[in-house]
């Protein structure tokens, strides 16, 4: 079994609260996570409303499916949550009776605090945790720290990466994260699963979140959602493209986002009284399954860079996105840009306030034109400005001003620990 890096906040989490969400898309993996936390991490019973007998007997009686449970003090883990709603208020009363941490963890493949169930029922008795697909650091089995190291004071360091070729990165966006697509042993039979995997989700989940007019409608949003990641959400153009009621796509986008498929990554501002634009970018959960839905294959990104370029923003977003859930600072994320068009691809804020501002580019070389949003940005923020970075397919580490930096984008993955095992560690200072 791969090693998710979210165990340990998880275990943490149930070492002090009484109730533990774990959420996520469905197919991430949740399911064998928690199997795996009760059975040797937080012993716990395991039940899943996937089963039709365990399904039945929490609706007929959310209280007494609880109470027997209750009784025997024994913690347990409810598996696919979401499918029975009525439980939710069931659980709150069991859990005022009786605090003791770490009793229910939850999984749900849709937000259901995005719902008002559990938004009203268990708020300050839950921590919520998100499962992502896996990182790349998952997979290669080195955790990473590159969010916890760009925030540091100190001198970034430099590490001699492996050289990776451009067919190489290009893989790993077309395999995405999801465990399933990734045991595929062909691109053929990864977009026959991702096929699948979206005619179940319009099948089932849908249907059970929402009463939808026409379920023929989401592979169309999906699919356009794919052509503009990375780009500015315009609503309105959507809503034009697909011959659909603006009130009607926003509420189809919500659900998207509900269920983990579609992040919307918001317009950072700051307060500054600056003309910035203010709507969000979208980017999906998955590159392997944008890729499916734009139809593109490993000939078609290994030829063209700028077909590839949205796809790797996508794919550093998501994996920033991955860290960030076990990072110790937990940033939130954003874009920047300016009515006249200065833009950086990602913000990382903290607590703080303190930003790290991130370019991606697809080119093999960097130039100092590639800085120019990040020093506006810069200039925007002052003091808060802690570094910014472009992240780029290149192998060098360089400096390029005032913390100002260009990093290879596998950096996002390195193992630092053993890079500089047996060596002098340097440092990269501009």
């Amino acid at each position: 079994m791969i090693k998710r890096y979210i165990s340990e906040s998880l275990l943490d989490a149930l070492a002090d609260t009484p109730v533990v969400f774990l959420n996520g898309a469905r197919q991430t993996g949740k399911s064998t996570l928690v199997q795996d936390i009760a059975a040797h991490g937080h012993p716990a019973r395991y039940l899943t409303f996937d089963d039709g007998a365990v399904l039945a007997a929490a609706h007929t009686d959310p209280a007494g499916f609880l109470a027997s449970f209750e009784e025997a003090e024994e913690s347990i883990v409810l598996d696919e949550v979401q499918r029975v709603p009525d439980i939710f208020l069931a659980l709150k009363a069991a859990i005022d009776r009786d605090r003791r941490p770490g009793r229910v963890l939850l999984t749900g493949s849709a937000n259901r605090l995005l719902l008002p169930h559990l938004a009203e029922t268990l708020v300050g008795r839950m921590e919520v945790l998100t499962l992502w697909p896996f990182s790349q650091g998952e997979l290669a089995e080195v955790r990473e720290s590159f969010i916890d190291t760009v925030f540091a004071k100190s001198s970034l360091p430099t590490l001699p990466v492996t050289t990776e070729m451009w067919s190489a990165l290009v893989e790993r966006i077309l395999r995405g994260g999801y465990p399933e697509a990734l045991s595929r042993k062909t691109e053929t039979r990864r977009g026959a699963w991702f096929g699948s995997y979206v005619t179940t989700l319009l099948q089932r989940d849908v249907r059970d979140l929402s009463n939808i007019e026409s379920l023929t409608t989401f592979p169309r949003l999906l699919t356009l959602l794919a052509t503009r990641t990375g780009a500015l959400l315009n609503t309105s153009e959507l809503s034009r493209g697909l011959g659909m009621p603006l009130s009607t796509l926003k509420r189809y986008l919500a659900l998207l986002e509900t269920m983990f498929l579609v992040q919307s990554l918001p317009a950072w501002s700051g307060n500054l009284g600056k003309r910035l634009v203010k709507a969000p970018k979208i980017v999906l959960n998955d590159t392997g399954l944008a890729a499916h839905l734009l139809g593109t294959n490993t000939a078609a990104l290994k030829a063209s860079r700028d077909i590839a370029g949205p796809l790797l923003e996508n794919f550093v977003v998501m994996e920033l996105r991955k860290q960030a859930t076990w990072s110790q600072l937990q940033p939130q994320l954003f874009h920047f840009r300016t009515q006249t068009g200065q833009e950086v691809d990602i913000v990382l804020e903290d607590r703080e306030g303190r930003l790290v501002g991130i370019e991606v580019k697809a080119s093999k070389t960097v130039s100092s034109r590639d800085f120019k949003g990040l020093r506006v940005l810069a200039e925007a923020v002052g003091t808060r400005f802690q570094r910014g970075i472009v992240l780029y397919t290149g192998t060098e580490s360089l400096p390029f001003g005032p913390n100002l930096y260009a990093l290879p984008i596998q950096i996002l993955w390195a193992d630092y620990e053993e890079e500089t095992q047996g060596r002098e560690t340097h440092t990269l200072s501009p």
